[in-house]
């Protein structure tokens, strides 16, 4: 029994089991597909969240032994041992602030210890606020100083230390702003026993000291003037001090409560306006969003633990999420994460899994806008014979000899290709239109070699049977 959709053309006959390349494969293999592409872009998703998790290496600051930093920084890592234990931690020593400054500036390490009128590097970003240090003018009884232009001609003290030289800037700093030259103020740097000493024998107008409302420089400055004059010391304060954090952004305008750097007597003994410095844990710019929320998280929630190690974590503080200064800004990811509420590194990575789903759902489009095209190409391929016949006939009533026998070759052709095609290949309904058209290309064909005459015979009429 004849298949259905077999072709006969005069001897040339061809059986069902007939191969054309390019042959449609089977609709199971297009779903399989399909399904490995989804399954892969989703494990690219999935690997994508777990790189860029908490689990690699982090290269921090270390400021020199026995300093703040450097105590800071071995709480910080000591606590994060245990809660990620997979973050390691490596230590690069640095010297100063510049240094701690500088190593991430050139992207010699991912974390560092910055203070904001030091040097600030330009990639850094805030992750948390240390501490915020006050800029205090300590004055002795009964000082004849009222305000910074009052120094003008006198001498200021300044605490030899580590960070002489960073506060010795900040004096011309405040100088500057009031176009008080610096080569005006004498500068005397000493130990605070002798900078006391000094004050006591009306030497010195002042001493500049830098610290915490806690234990620190200030509070030791305070004390030590206070022991020399037996006397209460006052602190120096000017209401310009917002109008210098917003001409040099490294500083910022706080209110000094009574009593805030010594008890009894109170120094200072009634509110006072100042300026402070803040001391922040600071990334890069590159760190992901993901990570520098970890990191923030960790060490607020941690603050107790931290404290337990060193004093100097009962100072820390969250950055302001809504800080728009241009200097030190709050990291994206911090930010987010102060915006949102507490939530873990989990909860922060769905973002990436959303990220992934939204990667499958336009590789899945793509595919299927890929598949649409195949399909139309595929189409246009199977009709093309179709409308060549319709253009064979209606050429056939004007050619010439010549003209009519490249007709009939193109047609023999065509109906050769066709009989190539497996069974499948070709749509039914093409199949039926190319029979159709086929009939008319043949009548057309036979009837214009029948006006030209015998000398031009056509062989015999292939015929095209197309089951219904």
């Amino acid at each position: 029994m004849q298949d259905p959709k077999r072709v006969d053309a005069g001897s040339d006959r061809t059986g069902p089991d007939n191969r054309v390349q390019g042959s449609k494969p089977p609709r199971r293999w297009s779903r399989a597909l399909v399904a490995v592409a989804i399954l892969l872009v989703a494990a690219g998703g999935f690997a994508l969240a777990h790189f860029w998790s908490p689990h690699a290496n982090l290269r921090i600051t270390l400021g020199p032994p026995g300093s703040a930093a450097d105590r800071f920084i071995m709480a910080f890592v000591s606590v994060s041992k245990v809660q990620h234990p997979r973050v390691n931690l490596d230590l690069v020593r640095v010297d100063d602030l510049a240094g701690s400054a500088k190593t991430l500036e050139d992207r010699r390490t991912d974390l560092a210890i910055v203070r904001s009128d030091a040097a600030v590097p330009a990639n850094a970003q805030t992750i948390v606020i240390l501490r915020r240090d006050v800029v205090a003018f300590v004055l002795p009884p009964q000082s004849p100083v009222k305000s910074i232009a009052n120094l003008s001609g006198r001498a200021v003290g300044i605490v030899a230390g580590r960070l002489q030289d960073t506060n010795a800037q900040v004096l011309d700093t405040v100088l500057s702003f009031f176009n008080l030259p610096g080569k005006d103020v004498r500068r005397t740097v000493l130990p605070v026993d002798e900078l006391a000493q000094l004050v006591r024998q009306k030497k010195l107008a002042a001493i500049l000291a830098v610290g915490p409302m806690a234990p620190g420089e200030v509070v030791d400055v305070v004390a030590a003037v206070a022991r020399a004059t037996k006397g209460t010391p006052g602190i120096l304060g000017f209401d310009e001090a917002e109008a210098i954090g917003k001409r040099f952004p490294g500083f910022e305008s706080i209110d000094v409560p009574v009593g805030a750097f010594r008890a009894r007597p109170a120094t200072p003994s009634e509110s006072v306006t100042t300026l402070a410095v803040t001391y922040r844990f600071a990334a890069s710019e590159l760190m992901p969003n993901v990570v520098a929320a970890a990191i923030a998280r960790s060490i607020l929630t941690a603050k107790t633990k931290l404290a337990a190690v060193t004093p100097l974590a009962t100072q820390i503080e969250a950055p302001d999420p809504d800080d728009k200064s241009p200097l030190l800004p709050v990291h994206p990811g911090v930010a987010a994460y102060l915006s949102n509420g507490d939530q873990s590194f989990f909860d922060q990575a769905q973002q990436y899994v959303y990220l992934g789903g939204l990667v499958v759902s336009l590789a899945g489009s793509l595919f299927a806008a890929a598949s649409a095209g195949r399909a139309r190409r595929r189409s246009e391929a199977e009709w093309r014979p179709v409308r060549r016949l319709v253009e064979i006939a209606e050429a056939a009533p004007c050619a010439d000899r010549a003209g009519l026998a490249i007709l009939e070759g193109e047609f023999r052709e065509l109906v050769s290709a066709m009989l190539g095609c497996s069974a499948g290949a070709v749509s039914t309904d093409c199949l039926s239109a190319f029979s159709t058209a086929l009939a008319h290309a043949r009548h057309a064909l036979d009837r214009r070699r029948a006006s030209l005459g015998p000398e031009v015979a056509l062989a015999s009429a292939p015929t095209l049977v197309v089951a219904h």
